[in-house]
């Protein structure tokens, strides 16, 4: 197969790369939207500016295009890309969101491209303990949902954040993945990748309003 991994830098679609890499395929190239919307329904925005630094440490080419983010018209955008590639298989690391599953499913059968979710409906426990289990150091960027505050920013995922996310889970309804928008993450370094991200320097940004917030890596190379 010749793959074209929907990518983000965040642990779903880095471990959709992984899961790649373990299964021997090829992964031909990395496609990340650029989404000028921060809301923007289909697409990772947090730090999304640091992706090609993810991508050089991963070793992988990546293939990047901007988009207004308008709703709807982001597919436009991505198939806009994808039509352009030597690629006939597209994989995604979504989890549970139907909405972005729905759509990427139908853009790849019009394009005629098979599409895989390797980790569609697992249990989202598993998902985070085996993220856990093979190294890859997660770090909480975006916090959205009540129970996650400030100090939730720039926290990296382990089995004490597992532990307080199924707590969370139990009171809010929390997604332990994030897969309602809880939370956005970003991937330093794991078992795929050839050089590891270390932040430099970041700054948290918190809106006491909306009870949310961002971790801004504004400074980070690759060791």
């Amino acid at each position: 197969m010749k793959i074209a991994v929907l990518f983000s830098g965040g642990k779903d679609s880095v471990r959709a790369v992984h899961w790649c890499l373990q299964k021997k395929y090829k992964v031909k190239y990395l496609v990340t939207i650029i989404s000028e919307n921060p809301d923007s329904y289909m697409f990772h925005t947090c730090n999304i500016d640091k992706i090609e630094l993810v991508a050089e440490a991963l070793g992988i080419p990546i293939i990047i295009k901007k988009s207004s983010g308008k709703k709807e018209e982001e597919l436009k955008d991505l198939e806009e890309v994808l039509k352009l590639l030597d690629i006939d298989t597209v994989v995604a690391g979504g989890i549970a969101s139907n909405y972005q599953k729905s759509r990427i499913e139908n853009l790849c059968k019009k394009l005629k491209l098979n599409c895989i979710f390797p980790f569609w409906n697992i249990d989202n426990e598993k998902f985070i303990r085996d993220t856990i289990d093979l190294n890859f150091d997660v770090r909480i960027v975006g916090v959205f949902s009540d129970g996650l505050d400030k100090s939730w920013l720039g926290r990296k995922i382990d089995y004490n954040t597992l532990k307080e996310l199924k707590e969370l889970n139990k009171k809010y309804g929390l997604s332990l993945v994030g897969e309602g928008g809880e939370f956005e993450t970003i991937v330093l370094n794991g078992p795929i990748f050839k050089k590891r991200i270390e932040i430099i320097q970041a700054k948290r940004i918190w809106d006491s309003i909306t009870n949310s917030g961002r971790y801004i890596i504004e400074k980070a190379i690759l060791i």
